[in-house]
């Protein structure tokens, strides 16, 4: 196994333990992080060098293992030959995605993009979402929809939650096996949620999720993927103005009364406020129910201990599900806007960061064994969490109402039938492209 990561890594990497860059007063990486650095100094002529590829399934790329032992910060080039960092370890991920001479505005000419669709994504002249900003205009629009996501927030939302998660659970029940888990309950769940918070009709519940699915999907064409983004933001454009005459009780509404009539935003803020909320992470918690429930089903004494008592582990499952599937792997990309440092090593200004959180889930240093998939770990006290929803002033503004979302679907499904398993072996499930994020295209089910 060692020597199958090893030419893996080989593969992408170059390295040269003679080359360390120093910070300011001389200090090299050992000084500072307790390791010495080791620094890629060329790139084979690849142009897909990055994203890696996973080897198999759900399984992480072997070079994440490589370069958190021996070059934790690696330079290693994209499909347009621009060259990145890329930043593996644990600590090392936290202290990028804190650093504010980082920044996530896309439109800069050298933010990392991974595909030509995202390049031209961040060239669009539409007004950027607050997750494309820096503070203050971050902290700002942010905060206008921050408090409909808090903790307190998404726990009040919980008894709705449950009874969608009940309605769709005995839908599958009534119509018996075999079942598309993913299509059946789990990309319907999280869309149902923020459908009644954004206050969308619900005739329109089709037409927006097949549009949502071939802006995300892997099989759709750039093309296609663009005009079903166009359409989104057309809907909600004049979703909008109909709630701007006649606001409800929803958070378009409000928004439409706190924030665009007073002027604290404009009218294409919102619009893509709102088309944000809509697409951002909805698909990502569709995922991890469907991983989770995989990998819940293959480790079956786990799975009998989260039936005997869900209020207690459910909670515990999540963060385990979350850590060892990373759901959103590739979004915490960022440029630096002035010469900087991270846990000793330069970076320019000018170039390219990518913090791979999906690496820093499985970093030894911080989670014992951590390829075994376990629900009863316990946290480690010199970390605060699992990185699954980022970290920083830029975390996943929606990780409490993700939580609730994946405690209350694991309660609700193997409550109702205990029995779920999978209809096919696990070997013959599709599983979305290997050098993008992990999914399923579907997961047969029965029971």
């Amino acid at each position: 196994m060692a020597a199958t990561i090893a030419r893996a890594a080989a593969k992408h990497l170059s390295v040269a333990p003679s080359r360390r860059l120093l910070p300011p007063g001389g200090r090299t990486g050992a000084d500072i992080g307790g390791s010495r650095r080791l620094v890629v100094s060329r790139f084979v002529d690849d142009k897909s060098s990055f994203p890696f590829s996973r080897p198999e399934g759900v399984e992480p790329p072997a070079e994440y293992s490589e370069l958190r032992k021996s070059c934790p910060f690696a330079r290693v080039k994209l499909w347009d030959e621009s060259k990145v960092w890329l930043v593996s370890r644990y600590k090392d991920v936290c202290e990028a995605l804190t650093n504010d001479d980082l920044s996530k505005v896309r439109t800069h000419p050298n933010f990392p993009e991974l595909s030509p669709g995202g390049k031209a994504a961040a060239a669009s002249t539409r007004s950027p979402t607050f997750v494309d900003m820096d503070p203050p205009q971050h902290t700002k629009f942010r905060g206008m929809v921050a408090h409909r996501f808090t903790r307190e927030a998404s726990e009040a939302m919980r008894p709705s939650i449950q009874q969608k998660a009940t309605a769709l659970v005995e839908e599958m029940a009534r119509k018996g096996p075999p079942a598309d888990l993913h299509e059946d309950f789990s990309i319907k769940l999280p869309f149902l949620v923020m459908y009644d918070m954004l206050g969308i009709p619900a005739a329109d519940h089709g037409w927006i999720s097949s549009n949502v699915a071939a802006r995300s999907s892997g099989s759709s064409t750039a093309k296609d993927a663009a005009t079903a983004a166009n359409d989104l933001v057309e809907y909600m454009d004049r979703l909008v103005k109909s709630k701007t005459h006649n606001p409800g009780d929803d958070l378009i509404s409000e928004l439409v009364v706190n924030q665009l009539r007073p002027g604290h935003m404009a009218h294409d803020e919102l619009v893509q406020t709102a088309f944000l909320l809509l697409v951002a992470g909805n698909a990502t918690v569709a995922t991890q129910i469907d991983l989770g429930v995989m990998t819940l089903l293959a480790h079956p004494d786990q799975l009998s201990a989260l039936k005997a008592d869900p209020e207690r582990l459910a909670p515990k499952a999540v963060e385990e599900i979350c850590r060892y599937h990373t759901g959103s792997s590739f979004a915490l990309r960022r440029v630096a806007k002035r010469d900087t440092h991270i846990n000793g090593q330069a970076i320019k200004a000018g170039e390219g960061v990518i913090a791979l959180n999906q690496s820093a889930n499985r970093d030894e240093s911080v989670f014992p064994n951590p390829d075994k998939f376990d629900i009863h770990r316990d946290p480690n006290p010199e970390a605060s969490e699992a990185l699954g929803f980022g970290y920083g002033t830029h975390v996943c503004i929606a990780e409490w109402l993700s939580r609730v979302e994946l405690q209350v679907a694991l309660t609700a499904l193997f409550r109702r039938l205990p029995n779920l398993r999978l209809a096919v072996p696990e070997s013959q499930i599709k599983f979305s492209d290997p050098s993008r994020d992990v999914g399923v295209a579907s997961m047969p089910v029965t029971w």
